[in-house]
């Protein structure tokens, strides 16, 4: 099953049931286009907080010259980072290096708290895309990564929650840019899976209904420029596409 949030054109915020085959979504009894002029897109969850992986891809890490850390390595995103498909996210101005970064997203279903790996899957709503924009040159001069990780628009989600039964263990996560592909991996090459993610974050964390494990990005992480059109995607999900826009 497919999940989708939007706007109708009463302006009220629906979620309803999205078919990838005629790439409309359903509710009430209204059936619209996603194209439909009529409607806004929305990013398909409202996270109170996203939480980030950082080098969970091995490749990852070699590209950027660090080592690969012995536990998730975590940080977060807040509400204002959250942009949706369509968008076009304007990134901070005057910043030497604002990359793309395509991340398989999962998002929570339930408040949970201390949850074993075993039954972490229990409490997973869905995955969706994301694209962890990273501003570098904040970034590599901070350690809380505010400046770098969290600005308006640097979590672009969608365009739409599968569920877990729609996706393959396998995905493949694939970034383009411009039409150009730029990222190419899977899933499977993630050094902690995700039930071993949840089971770590609820150590230290409670996450609520909504809230999204952005699960790191493979090799290929590249800087950004001005009108570009961005596609995450993710294999079982769908395609997430933005603009960029620098001041």
């Amino acid at each position: 099953m497919y999940r989708a949030r939007f706007r109708d054109p009463a302006g009220s915020i629906r979620e309803g049931e999205y078919d990838p085959a005629t790439d409309t979504v359903a509710f009430g009894g209204d059936e619209y286009a996603f194209s439909d002029p009529a409607i806004d897109v929305l990013a398909p969850t409202d996270p109170s907080k996203i939480v980030c992986i950082g080098r969970n891809y091995a490749d990852h890490a070699a590209e950027l010259g660090n080592d690969v850390p012995d536990r998730p390595l975590l940080f977060l995103k807040p509400p204002n980072a959250v942009a949706s498909h369509g968008d076009t996210v304007t990134v901070p101005a005057g910043k030497d290096r604002i990359d793309w970064e395509a991340e398989f997203a999962v998002v929570i279903g339930e408040q949970c708290k201390a949850v074993d790996a075993e039954d972490a899957m229990d409490v997973v709503a869905g995955f969706t895309c994301m694209n962890d924009v990273s501003n570098r040159d904040d970034q590599n001069r901070e350690q809380n990564w505010v400046r770098g990780k969290a600005f308006d628009g640097a979590a672009p989600l969608g365009p739409v929650l599968a569920t877990p039964d729609e996706v393959p263990d396998d995905a493949s996560v694939e970034l383009r840019v411009n039409g150009e592909t730029k990222q190419s991996s899977d899933r499977e090459h993630m050094i902690f899976d995700v039930p071993t993610l949840i089971e770590e974050i609820t150590t230290y964390l409670t996450l609520e209904p909504g809230d999204v494990i952005a699960t790191g990005t493979p090799e290929g992480v590249g800087a950004l420029s001005d009108g570009d059109t961005v596609e995450v995607e993710v294999e079982g999900v769908g395609t997430l596409e933005h603009d960029v826009r620098v001041p």
